[in-house]
């Protein structure tokens, strides 16, 4: 089993940025995709952002388009989400997670992911 560890967040200032990373226990060119999600008090956990496990393509949710950038470095065993032009209404606890050794393609909902990291918080102040 994938064990993810997420780094990076904290509190900004709106317009800042900030660069999350998720450390993954085995190589993250493994052929599964990967994604970031959040979730704020009161709200349901939605999706960010995904890569494709093949590296061939990356998808972004219409909130964060232009703003916010995934990456992967199968060498390092990492996933990155930087993070520019934050608002306060970026305010959430970051998830990373993986689907499943066979499951290459990008989704977005949370029930077709395999394991998830603990989670960071990040928090946007005005």
């Amino acid at each position: 089993q994938v064990q993810l560890v997420e780094y990076g967040g904290g509190l900004v200032q709106a317009g800042g940025s900030l660069r999350l990373s998720c450390v993954a226990s085995e190589r993250t060119d493994s052929n599964y995709a990967m994604g970031w999600f959040r979730q704020a008090p009161g709200k349901e956990r939605e999706f960010v952002a995904g890569i494709s496990g093949r590296s061939d393509r990356t998808m972004h949710a219409d909130s964060v388009k232009g703003r916010f950038t995934i990456s992967r470095d199968g060498a390092k065993n990492t996933m990155y989400l930087q993070m520019d032009s934050l608002r306060p209404e970026d305010t959430a606890v970051y998830y990373c997670a993986t689907r499943s050794s066979r499951s290459v393609e990008i989704t977005t909902t949370p029930q077709t992911y395999a394991y998830w990291g603990q989670g960071t918080q990040v928090t946007v102040s005005s």
